[in-house]
């Protein structure tokens, strides 16, 4: 495991949230390599001193905020003191009502924006991971029609496999992984002495435009195609992994190549 990889996992790690062979890697990390442990020391000792009873405070008096509502001295001044708050509270509904108008687009737009970050960052986390020794592939073989079987009985859908030996990105194995909080497959891809990770599970939207974002010397493209969720990423140059994409693409949507 890598120190950016290490970083980025730490606090998912602190919470007990990475799986087993996670935690186990992040562990071998934390022993060999003193400034992450230094960090994860501190870390520890920050959420620690956060839990201390003296840290809380009660608010002062003056903070406080009491309500009081006179009553109606009687029921023929009660009907004109509702009719007066009555515009008012009207008043106050349609400005909420406008604002969430305003803001919920914003906010769904940023929801989506942070969703996709996080895709990349776990798409380079499980890129970074694979390069590890005894990581990389659950099944070798360049044969599609050995690798796609591999799958059956694993995962709940059926990855799309394709050998673009011809176009130089020779298929090399597969594995199983964990992507966007889906089990996804990972199919192994090289171009020369580089590797190429397409990662894929199904989702409900058909297509998706396709989006190219670069993090830390990697390439990571995203689309989707007929209800499966695609994501390549690599360290070759863009345009070469813009081209796989496109072959695999291609591949993907000819009924004679399936």
């Amino acid at each position: 495991m890598m120190c950016d990889d290490a970083r980025l996992l730490l606090h998912a790690y602190l919470d007990n949230e990475l799986d087993a062979s996670q935690s186990v890697a992040m562990e071998h990390h934390l022993r060999h390599c003193s400034a992450c442990a230094a960090q994860h020391a501190d870390f520890l000792q920050l959420r620690a001193a956060f839990t201390q009873a003296s840290l809380y405070r009660r608010a002062p008096d003056a903070l406080r905020v009491q309500w009081s509502f006179p009553e109606p001295t009687s029921a023929a001044n009660a009907a004109p003191a509702r009719t007066r708050r009555a515009p008012i509270a009207l008043s106050m509904a349609a400005g909420f009502a406008a604002a969430l108008l305003i803001t919920l687009p914003a906010f769904y737009a940023l929801h989506r924006h942070d969703n996709a970050n996080l895709t990349v960052e776990e798409a380079i986390s499980g890129h970074i991971r694979s390069m590890q020794p005894q990581h990389l592939m659950d099944v070798i073989s360049t044969d599609q029609h050995t690798v796609k079987p591999w799958f059956a009985g694993k995962l709940d859908f059926s990855p799309r496999v394709k050998d673009l030996a011809n176009a130089g990105f020779p298929l090399v194995g597969g594995r199983l992984d964990a992507l966007d909080g889906h089990d996804v497959a990972a199919l192994i891809y090289r171009r020369r002495l580089h590797v190429i990770n397409l990662y894929q599970w199904p989702v409900s939207s058909e297509t998706a435009a396709v989006s190219v974002s670069q993090q830390r010397g990697y390439t990571v493209i995203q689309w989707t195609d007929e209800h499966m969720r695609f994501v390549a990423i690599s360290d070759v140059e863009e345009s070469q992994l813009q081209q796989f994409v496109q072959l695999f693409r291609n591949d993907a949507v000819s009924p004679l190549m399936r």
